[in-house]
């Protein structure tokens, strides 16, 4: 698919030259920091050097106080606590890490992971049942809870006090939960709205620590968890949610978490680890217990205490994720072909497919893989029980797909989530009416625009400027995701020395500029159908970020190919 490249805009040179000279820093570092906001050296040092006394006070939270004062009350009066959370790598994270700082000092705690395909997203009716059975007093619930109104008034009919832990968005009432932390609820004043689950749980922890004038050090043994949610959950990486991964991936780098270095070990993945092997290795793996067995297998390696188990849980998640990536590659095979041989499905502005026999654990990688092909709001969908369909949707940037489902509403039976990724239940017999309400909705709202993909460059560079020297200060300005993105070049007059393809996919090239002599390897996945733009010494112009790689023992910088034009030697 064709992108739009679009150029931020770059400050002035007179502005660019007075944070170079204060800082002692390259023009292109310092552009790159004024296209951030950063101007001072006070503010460069902020980012650069993240540090965990700048997160804020947990008590500014709404719901804070009432939800404190109620696990002090079930501690002190011997009450037995549930920790549930969701079934994907968010709520596992923050299961395991309520769970874990709560059992070293109370030992009436359990934890719950729902079944995915017997109960379905956040709490359940059948949890609620089971709960108060075993005589549980009080719920947290971690990742999700915001709308649950039916459960937690049952939760509150069986005597069961709740407190929700969740980041989504909420509905315009609230449920009857005895303590709410969400900061995107009405009129909570937490100075940062896009926390993932797991930090959710973390800020309870930290208040509880400060209530009972206990050291913060006493948490940190869970960053490298809160980082995990934050980088695969898709939420910013700016602002307190830099600072939890920054420290996270130092934990992760110099005492991980027991179980999460089986799995790295199990993955093949070399330390020091960057924040992309959080979202792309690890987190799929954890991700893979709920999707293809029980979340509960994750979180037992998360709690692991002995390097023994640690390994053969490791093992068990690595083989799940082996089969999860076989029924992801043949389900989106089927995907795609629904909507090629369909003229109509081909030319719409969203993508609503349904197959009953398709695997409910990885739709929304489907999902997210048909977005990727197509570029449009998608929804996949596949069958529940009791004549039920279940569904992850996925948006392209700039379109809110929760508010889409908003205005679908008297179709669903359920539905949540945020801006770009949701979650949805409804009765079988409504997907062809919201097959064409959902078509409806987008096509009247979306800006056709916002249909092909845009490629973000932050500034034209000569290959030239690149040196390792460069390179480590673009490092340090990691950890990079979602709202901190690896910086993006462009480069005009670029020619193929040599080039080939891989796997009638990939481009490898050697590359230099016109009229320089110095070459760079470099790859570009997936850009194959590039290859006629860069063959017989025509110049072109390409779009790439920096990177370190490593082999057969070598190690050096390489070009990472994003996307090719073609160009002139002007």
């Amino acid at each position: 698919m064709e992108k739009q490249w679009r150029f931020r805009n770059l400050p002035d040179a007179d502005t660019v030259n007075l944070l170079a000279n204060t800082l002692g820093i390259d023009p292109v570092i310092a552009t790159l920091l004024l296209q951030k906001g950063i101007h001072t050296f006070d503010q460069a040092k902020a980012y650069f050097r993240p540090t965990l006394t700048d997160l804020y006070d947990p008590f500014c939270m709404m719901g804070m106080e009432s939800a404190i004062y109620r696990l002090k009350k079930a501690i002190q009066q011997g009450q037995p606590i549930l920790i549930y959370g969701d079934y994907d790598v968010d709520g596992i994270t923050a299961t395991a890490t309520v769970y874990g700082f709560i059992k070293q000092r109370y030992p009436t705690v359990r934890f719950y992971i729902p079944d995915r395909y017997t109960e379905g997203y956040g709490l359940s009716s059948q949890a609620i049942a089971w709960a108060a059975q075993v005589g549980i007093q009080l719920i947290i619930a971690l990742d999700c809870g915001i709308k649950a109104f039916d459960c937690i008034q049952q939760a509150r009919q069986a005597g069961i006090d709740v407190i929700v832990c969740d980041h989504h968005e909420p509905a315009d009432v609230l449920p009857a939960a005895y303590a709410i932390l969400d900061p995107k609820q009405p009129d909570c004043p937490y100075p940062f709205k896009e926390l993932s689950g797991c930090a959710l749980g973390f800020k309870l922890l930290q208040a509880w620590v400060l209530e009972d004038n206990l050291p913060e050090e006493m948490l940190y043994a869970y960053l490298d968890l809160v980082a995990i949610s934050t980088a695969c959950d898709l939420v910013p990486m700016v602002d307190e949610n830099r600072i939890l991964v920054y420290h996270g991936l130092n934990k992760l780098n110099t005492d991980p978490n027991l179980g999460l270095h089986a799995l790295a070990q199990t993955a093949n993945l070399a330390f020091p680890i960057q924040a992309s092997a959080l979202a792309f290795s690890l987190g799929p793996r954890l991700n893979a217990a709920g999707r293809i067995a029980h979340g509960s297998l994750a979180v037992r390696l998360l709690l692991a205490d002995e390097k023994r188990i640690a390994r053969a849980l490791a093992s068990n998640l690595n083989h799940k994720n082996e089969l999860r990536q076989s029924l992801d590659r043949q389900i989106t095979t089927e995907a795609l072909g629904m909507i090629a041989q369909h003229t109509q499905a081909t030319q719409a502005k969203a993508t609503v497919l349904f197959n009953a026999h398709w695997h409910k654990g990885v739709i929304g990688i489907v999902a997210s893989r048909c977005l990727e092909e197509y570029y449009r709001p998608t929804i996949i969908l596949t069958a529940a029980a009791d004549g039920k369909a279940t569904g992850s949707a996925r948006s392209v940037v700039g379109f809110n797909i929760y508010r889409a489902l908003v205005a679908c509403q008297d179709l669903l039976d359920q539905y949540g989530g945020h801006a770009h990724a949701a979650g949805l239940t409804l009765p079988r017999e409504n997907i062809p009416l919201f097959q064409e309400r959902f078509e409806e909705v987008v096509q009247h709202s979306i800006d056709d625009q916002l249909l092909t993909p845009v490629q973000r460059i932050d500034l034209p560079l000569s290959l030239a400027r690149i040196d390792a020297g460069l390179y480590n200060i673009l490092k340090q300005m990691g950890p990079f995701g979602n709202g901190n993105m690896r910086f993006v070049f462009a480069t005009d007059a670029v020619i193929a020395a040599s080039y080939s393809v891989l796997k009638n996919k990939h481009l490898k090239l050697t590359v230099h500029q016109a009229g320089t002599p110095h070459r760079w390897k470099a790859i570009g996945f997936g850009l194959a159908r590039r290859a006629s733009m860069v063959s017989d010494q025509r110049p072109f112009r390409m779009v790439y970020t920096v990177e370190e790689h490593s082999y057969r023992g070598e190690c050096g910088l390489r070009i990472r190919i994003k996307d090719i034009q073609p160009g002139d030697t002007a």
